[in-house]
């Protein structure tokens, strides 16, 4: 499907990705039930379980499936122009491989080709690429010897060769070590500035350390739309500290949403979400997205769902 130059410069204005009324479904099973999004430049987080339909989400938003109804965006255009949606978006899967004997340059260079990269361009992007992510030392090392956080950074420098307007990573930092994961997020906010980055994970942690903005996916449901200070206020004043005997653990973990336990011999330090004090000797500490996504998690299912820090 071709646009003409009109449409072209009226769609390509946009830089955005609406999502309104997404289903898809695989045979009988419904992966994706109903999903509205909006999203705009920045770090946007997708979390939720895995199985939650994170995966097929950006699939879908990559040209890589097919929807079964809704409408779907990408910076204006109709993700059923799947030419020019791939002309704009870098894709980051979560089981990334590459072509093992090659060396980083020359799988990078072949990846550059298949954008439809012209040789003269690749000369010069292809070493620009290796050093934004930090490979550049690296160049000759085949792709088999690389750790897995090189791996993934040699992912996004595919991903972001043809200078796309829209990154979609999946899962990026899972199995890295934490010096690898913190230089990986801390190279996606570097690209962000300049473009959407949408990020998915099921690691808490990543999204508090890079996103403003994000969506909650469960069971293929959007349970969750808003920022992450809207989601700290969920459990805003419902997150205690206690020091508590061994024997009281399983009590506990019974009566209250218990998010961390620090043994200490016959005794442990717990981190309790009550909507009340819940024991005599807890005292009030500060929430984390962790927290707050934990409570929202077990709180769904018997609470309306929650878009935008306020129940829809």
């Amino acid at each position: 499907m071709l646009f003409t130059e009109k449409e072209r410069e009226i769609y390509f204005m946009e830089t955005e990705i609406q999502i309104k009324g997404l289903c898809k479904n695989f045979g009988k099973k419904q992966a994706l039930q109903s999903v509205d999004l909006t999203i705009g430049p920045g770090m946007f987080g997708l979390l939720g379980p895995n199985g939650a339909g994170k995966t097929t989400l950006m699939r879908v938003l990559a040209t890589l499936l097919p929807k079964s109804a809704g409408e779907v965006r990408v910076c204006g255009v109709p993700v059923e122009h799947a030419a020019e949606i791939r002309k704009m978006t870098g894709y980051l899967p979560q089981d990334f491989s590459m072509y093992g004997n090659m060396s980083a340059c020359e799988a990078l260079d072949y990846l550059a080709v298949l954008s439809g990269i012209p040789k003269a361009e690749r000369k010069k992007k292809v070493p620009e690429m290796l050093e934004k992510v930090n490979l550049l030392e690296q160049k000759n090392i085949r792709v088999k010897a690389m750790s897995g956080g090189m791996k993934r950074r040699l992912g996004i420098a595919q991903a972001i060769i043809h200078d796309p307007r829209v990154i979609i990573v999946d899962e990026p930092t899972a199995g890295l070590d934490p010096e690898e994961r913190v230089r990986f997020r801390n190279l996606l906010c570097e690209i962000a500035r300049e473009r959407i980055v949408l990020l998915s994970t099921h690691i808490v942690g990543d999204i508090e350390a890079t996103c403003e903005e994000i969506a909650v996916l469960n069971h293929g449901e959007v349970v969750f739309r808003g920022t992450v200070e809207s989601l700290l206020k969920l459990v805003e004043n419902k997150v205690y500290s206690a020091e508590v005997s061994a024997r009281e653990l399983d009590g506990l973990k019974e009566r209250f949403i218990v998010t961390g336990i620090l043994n200490r011999g016959s005794t442990a330090t717990v981190r309790i979400i009550a909507e009340s004090m819940p024991l005599a000797e807890a005292k009030s500490c500060g929430a984390d997205v962790e927290d707050a996504y934990m409570f929202l998690m077990h709180s769904i299912s018997a609470t309306p769902v929650q878009k935008g820090g306020e129940q829809a």
